[in-house]
């Protein structure tokens, strides 16, 4: 198995944004005050265009994992980031507790945000990013059985590309792995993510975190990547009412243009990754 790069290429870079806006509060955390729902409108109204516009002047094609709730509630946002020449991709449906679901309702749901997903993005997404980053047992089959392409939720690899295995649980046995599934996995990592590192949330988060540690540690996986990996994918998440923020976003443009003077690297969406894959 192997990444086929560009010509004088290195490694591949695939910035991705977690479009999230009400979702996460709503989904994932139970949470509709007017306080938080404002967070995730600050992201859809200032930190997409603040993105947006970083994007454009740096060049960069990027992958946006939306849940559906926030392509009908702003859709006029989505409609900039595919003006921008940017992927979208499938997030859940309103950023929904997979775990909780029983297969049944997690198969609906995937129905209804893909019919939202071609409402008004106008096609089906080729991807798929878990909310929360996890699986359910039925995952993995639920999205072989809609056909896929690629996942982008799992961690069973750092930065390479990989065909997830469903496992059955034994504890007092070995675990057992099934086969590999024809989904292409491109793996994740809470270390690559703004959203744990300085999304304060009270009674939740113990601190505000520091972006300058954040970033350093970005450029740390970078560089190593970079020095010691070849053909390495480094996927990396951000938030736009995460890295929106403007002390954030200064921090980012500072990290990205590093990156982007690097004549070696190959910034690419992860459809680009998909396509660029080969299986021996």
């Amino acid at each position: 198995m192997s990444l086929t790069l560009p010509d004088g290429k290195r490694m591949a870079v695939a910035i991705t944004c977690d479009f999230d806006a009400h979702s996460p509060w709503m989904g994932t955390m139970g949470m509709t005050s007017p306080s938080v729902l404002s967070r995730g409108e600050f992201g859809a109204e200032v930190g997409v265009p603040r993105l947006l516009d970083l994007f454009r002047r740096l060049e960069i094609t990027t992958t946006w994992c939306t849940p559906g709730h926030d392509l009908v509630t702003f859709p006029d946002k989505i409609e900039a980031v595919l003006e921008g020449g940017h992927e979208m991709a499938a997030h859940g449906c309103y950023h929904e507790d997979i775990r909780s679901l029983d297969a049944d309702r997690e198969r609906e749901l995937m129905e209804l945000q893909l019919q939202q997903h071609q409402q008004v993005v106008g096609r089906k997404p080729r991807g798929y990013r878990s909310p929360a980053w996890d699986f359910s047992d039925a995952t993995l089959g639920i999205l072989e059985d809609f056909e896929f392409e690629w996942d982008s939720s799992l961690m069973g690899r750092e930065f390479e590309p990989y065909h997830p295995r469903p496992v059955t649980v034994a504890y007092e046995s070995a675990n057992q792995f099934g086969p590999p599934s024809r989904l292409l996995e491109i793996p994740v990592s809470w270390y690559l993510d703004d959203w744990p590192a300085v999304e304060y949330i009270p009674g939740v988060s113990p601190q505000l975190g520091s972006h300058r540690v954040m970033l350093q540690r970005w450029q740390d996986i970078f560089d190593y990547a970079h020095q010691r990996v070849p053909n390495a994918v480094y996927n990396l998440t951000v938030h736009p009412q995460t890295i929106g923020r403007a002390h954030h976003v200064a921090g980012f443009e500072e990290f990205l243009t590093s990156i982007r003077a690097l004549d070696d690297v190959w910034f690419c969406t992860l459809s680009d990754v998909f396509d660029a894959w080969t299986d021996d």
